[in-house]
This record gives structure tokens, sequence and C-alpha cells, in this order.
């Protein structure tokens, strides 16, 4: 079942907390006698955190006085407190620049007072921020760099709470089942402590990892759990959490009728917490919820009321699926020309995240490309610097050597020579090499250039000639009513729109085939599954796909291409000239080494006609299009393949590649 809505992650922060044991009245009854020093400070962080999970904006104001204080003082620590206590609250509103920017300088005061237990914590937050914002490499190296200061403290309660953090890492990352088991050994560590708030973080994060995978049962035991210990705690923060990780699980299991009121409830809190990604989230759970009940009316006005939240926080994930709800309810109502204008404002904030996603990882393999080629020639002139140090002791033994005998002047003379000819086959390896490299570089720009020429024609063929059909199509509709036509001619008008109705089908699948958005999204894993399930609803064959060791994989996205598009072509020859009914692909990785198998029970074909000399690149041959594709693809990633075919008895292909 597709996700409609976003499961809420708790964001894990390891509170800096003063020592002050004192409840919130007497807190407030100390305020007055408050004087300019750090026992001021640590007052103002107290009262924060009695507020932070019922009162964010409260919460806020100590904080920042607390901050304002410490400065004025020159109180570091104090300043690192309030950071860690601070950006808590922003990244509960979604602010999680901002989050970033501090705890980076929390990082850095850290460091300048040379506290390791605060230096752990701030390194620990800072990657909680970049896991926020989708940076996982960099929320991994801040994880590990603190967990290792955490390990030498021997604080079990602290590493019970790093678990917690892995396992929404992991859940970030789609990888479910690793995130369960860290979250079901959080949970179970965490209930040795009395610290509800790390325990109810756990929970939420270990239900959100059930509900991925399915297992709604145990997900509902423990919302139900983590909304009795919010509202015992008073934490309304957790407590819409609550609600909408309920209602979601019943979504997931499609049970409709009985969302609404935990969305309602949800939705009420993240307006008094100023929560806004949950209000979002709200607001799309009710439109669900009336769309299944057909009152479209209700189910748009929730949709449009959480669009200007969407913009006013710059949430373009969520803004996307807005526009999507909406364009199903406009087509639902018959309103087929503004559906089509949502479903095209949705497009438009998919190609922006993508192409940011493309320009972020190109930036990563510049930089990767950069910092190889430095070491390349750092290697390079160490190697010069060692050749000229050996030619010159050679030549001064040389020159000891002429003068004591002739025959040792020979025995120089031959190694002499032996060093000449070793050097020849060197520069005759280079030679080699830079011929192979440029082959590789002009084929890489031929793939390169056709994969920028799909993402084209797929945004080409979607704007334009979808606009174009879209429009013809409504265009027909309207002038249907005001024409008086006979039988047969009503019969081929409405024979006309079913055709026109399959062409805009086929041109949208066309333009999903070219560049699919989940390949740079989420992965091959991802990717292939959603290519193999699609084929099988369209029904135009029957694909099992399987996959072994692509959990957590890392596939450069140039070789995750290559793959993804050998598959295309391989199942489009299955479904187009073997007249297949079944097919096979299973994806392995062991180590470094991918094995790619397809097979279906096709008519065959002679294999005969793939045996010819490796091509160069852009050389086509009578094989077919197809075929050569798949064959500079694999060439270009020095992989190899074996086909196994006969007339009347399937087709089988395995390809091997080492990523």
């Amino acid at each position: 079942m597709k996700r409609l809505l976003t499961l809420l992650l708790t964001i894990i922060y390891i509170h800096t907390a003063s020592q002050t044991l004192l409840n919130k009245d007497s807190l407030l009854q100390l305020l007055p006698k408050a004087k300019e020093d750090s026992a001021a400070v640590l007052l103002y962080i107290n009262l924060g955190q009695q507020y932070d999970g019922s009162e964010p904006g409260t919460a806020k104001m100590y904080y920042s006085m607390a901050g304002k204080l410490s400065k004025k003082i020159n109180f570091k620590l104090g300043i690192i407190k309030y950071i860690t206590n601070y950006t808590y609250v922003l990244n509960m509103e979604g602010k999680f620049d901002s989050g970033l920017l501090l705890n980076l300088q929390s990082v850095a005061l850290s460091k300048e007072i040379k506290d390791s237990a605060y230096l752990a914590k701030t390194l620990i937050n800072t990657g909680t921020s970049y896991r926020s914002m989708a940076a996982y490499d960099k929320a991994v190296e801040y994880y590990e760099e603190g967990k290792k200061i955490f390990a030498r403290f021997g604080d079990k309660e602290t590493e019970a709470l790093l678990n917690d953090i892995l396992q929404v890492l992991y859940s970030d990352m789609h990888q479910y089942e690793k995130g369960a088991a860290y979250g079901e050994k959080a949970v179970s560590e965490l209930r040795q402590f009395n610290n509800p708030f790390t325990l109810a973080g756990a929970l939420n994060n270990l239900g959100n990892n059930y509900t991925s995978l399915g297992k709604y049962e145990k997900a509902e035991a423990l919302f139900k759990e983590l909304l009795l210990m919010s509202k015992a705690s008073g934490d309304k923060n957790m407590e819409q959490n609550a609600y909408l990780n309920l209602g979601n699980n019943l979504i997931q299991q499609g049970k409709y009728d009985d969302i609404k009121d935990y969305m309602e409830k949800a939705l009420a809190l993240a307006k008094e917490m100023n929560a806004m990604e949950s209000q979002v989230i709200a607001l799309k759970g009710l439109s669900f919820y009336y769309t299944y009940k057909k009152n479209y009316v209700l189910a748009k006005q929730y949709a449009v009321e959480a669009l200007p939240i969407t913009f006013a926080n710059d949430f373009k994930v969520q803004r996307g699926k807005v526009y999507t709800q909406l364009s199903n309810l406009a087509y639902a109502a018959q309103q087929m020309q503004e559906g089509e204008r949502y479903a095209a404002l949705s497009n438009a904030i998919g190609d922006s995240i993508l192409n940011e996603t493309l320009q972020k990882n190109a930036q990563e393999l510049e930089t990767k490309y950069a910092t190889a080629t430095k070491e390349a020639q750092i290697v390079r002139l160490e190697s010069d610097k060692k050749l000229q140090q050996y030619a010159i002791k050679q030549k001064n033994n040389l020159n000891y050597i002429l003068a004591a005998s002739a025959l040792i002047m020979l025995v120089v003379s031959m190694l002499v020579y032996r060093n000449y000819q070793h050097r020849q086959k060197i520069q005759q390896q280079r030679i080699s090499e830079l011929e192979k490299e440029k082959q590789l570089t002009a084929t890489e720009a031929v793939l390169k250039g056709e994969e920028q020429e799909r993402t084209r024609l797929a945004k080409d063929l979607h704007d334009g000639l979808g606009g174009m059909l879209s429009g013809i199509k409504y265009s027909f509709a309207n002038m249907k009513g005001n024409l008086v036509m006979t039988a047969d001619n009503v019969q081929a008008f409405e024979r006309s729109m079913d055709m026109l109705d399959s062409s805009i089908k086929e041109m949208r699948r066309v333009a999903h085939n070219l560049m699919p958005e989940a390949l740079v999204k989420f992965g091959l894993e991802v990717a292939l599954k959603d290519f193999c399930t699609d084929i099988n609803q369209s029904g135009a064959i029957k694909v099992n796909y399987q996959s072994i060791g692509l959990e957590g994989a890392d596939i450069p996205q140039t070789t995750a291409i290559a793959i993804y598009r050998i598959v295309q072509e391989l199942l489009n020859n299955s479904i187009k000239h073997a007249a297949a009914t079944n097919a096979i692909v299973q994806l392995t990785k062991s180590g470094n080494n991918i094995s790619l198998t397809v097979e279906d029970d096709g008519k065959g074909f002679d294999t005969s006609i793939l045996d010819a000399l490796k091509l160069q690149p852009g050389e086509r041959t009578e094989r077919g299009i197809g075929w050569d594709n798949i064959l500079h693809r694999i060439n270009f990633l020095k992989g190899k393949l074996d086909v196994n075919s006969q007339p009347g008895k399937g087709t089988s292909v395995l390809v091997e590649l080492t990523a």
C-alpha cells in the first residue's frame, strides 16, 4: 500500500539539563530573585524544559533569555545548554536549517572548553540536524564521532538513546528491518530508566518501523502506550505525534472509517503547538477521510487549507503531495482542466526536488573526483622523486665503478639498459591505459547524453504533448454538448474519446519510463520493484522480481542507472519480441560483485546474431538498438554478458558486474 501520510519520527535530541529538581511553580517563584549569573541561566533552562512539550513558544522565550544572559556574562557552558534545548523546539517546528547552524556553534564551543561529555552530546544533536535534512552521510559522521566519546563513559542510558537515534536513521534510509532491530533494543533498555521523554520517543519510532513493515497490531499497541504516557506527562507534542501515527497505521491497512477522530485531535494539538508539518499531515489525513466518504467539497477544503502552510515553511515534499490530492479531487469531480493544472504543479515540484538531488549528487561527485585527482598527482610526484633519487644514486655508483674496472662498467651498462627497457614498458602501459580511458570517457559521454535526452524528452512529453492531449479532450467534451449527432456518430465519438484517454495514459507511461523518479530518490532496489510492479499491473507480462543482498547496499548512481536501463531493455524484448507470458528478474549483490539474471518463457531466438566484435562508442549493428544499448552499458561497466536462448525455449540473460 502506498504511503498517504508522512510518518512522524520523533527527532531525538540530548538535552543538557540542569540538575534542579523543582517543579514549575517552585521555579517561577525563584524567577524574581534571579541575578545575572550562571545560576539564573540554569533557572531559565530548567523553566524552558517545563514548557517545551506543551507551550513551545514559552519554552523558546526562556531558552532565549538563558542564551542572552550566557553571552553577556561569557558563560560558554550556558550557551551550549541554551543551544541544545532551543534547537529541540526549532526541529519540532521544522526549522532544521536554523537548528543546524546553532548546533555547529555548540560543537565548536564544546571543543573550546574541552568538555568531552558536552562535545559528545552536541555531536549527536548535530548529526540529528543533518538527518532531518536528509544529509545521511554527514549524520553518520557526527553520530559515529559522538558514539565513540560516549562509549568511554559507560553511560548505559545514553547508549540506549543512541540505539534509538540509529533506529530513526535507518528508517529514513528505508532499512526498516535494521531500524526495528535497533528500536527494540532501545525500548527494552530505556524501560529500565525513569525517563518518560526518551522512552516515549523510542516507542513512537519503533511503532513507525512496525507500520512500515506491516506489523500493524504491534505498532498500534506502542502508539496507544505512547498516547497514555503523553497524556500523563502533559506532553502535547508527543500526544499529537501519537494521534497522527495511529491514524496513519489505520490508513496503511485501508481502514479509513476510524481515522477522523485521530486526525482532528492531532490537528487541534498541532495548531496549539505551532507544529506546522504536523498540521499539514493532519489536514491531508482529513482530506483522505472525506475523499473516502465521497464528500469531495470538504476534502478539497482541508487540502486547500494545508497548501499555504507548505509555502510559508517551504515544505516542498508536502506541497507536492497536497497538489496530488487536489488533482485527484478535481478528476473525481470531473474538473479535468483543474486536475491537470494541479497535476502539473505536483510534477513541477517533483522535478525541482529531483533537480536539487541531481545537483547535490553532481557536486559530491565533482568533489570526490577532484580529491582523487589530487591524490593521484601526489602519488605520481612521489614516484618521480623516488626515480630521480634512484638515478642519482646509480650515477654516483657508476663513477666509482668506472674508476675501479671495466668489468663493473659493463655490469652497470647492463643495469642501465634493463632500466631503460623497464621504463619503455611502463610508458607503453601508460599509453594503453590512456587509450582505454579515452574509450571509457567517450562511452560515458554517450550514456550521459542519453540520460539527459531521456530527461528532456520525458519533460517535453508530459508538459507539452500531455497538455495538448488533455486540452483536446476537454475541447471535445465541450463540443459534444453543443452538437446534434446520430447514434452512429455518438458511438464513433465515444470511441475516439476512449482512444484519446488511452493515448494520454500511454504518453504518461512513456514519460515515466524515460526518467523514473524513484531511481534517483530511493535507489535501485525501490526503482526496480516499482518498475516490475507497474509491468504486472499493465497485464502485458507477469514479472517475478527477486533481490539478494541489496538491503543497505551502496551502488554508484552510474551503475544503478545502467542496471535499470538493462532491465528495461530486456523486459521490453520479452514483451515485444518474445511474446512471453512470464519473466523472472533476479538481482544479487555479494561484496563488490553484482549479478543480474532476466529469464522469460517466450519464443527465444538465435544467439548467433549477438556474436560480433566489441562495439566502439556510437557504433550500431544489425542486432537492433536495444541489444546495442545493453552491450554499450555492459562494456562501459567492464561487465560480462551470457545469453542462453533457443527458438521456442525461452531466453535467459546473465549480466555480471563489479560495483
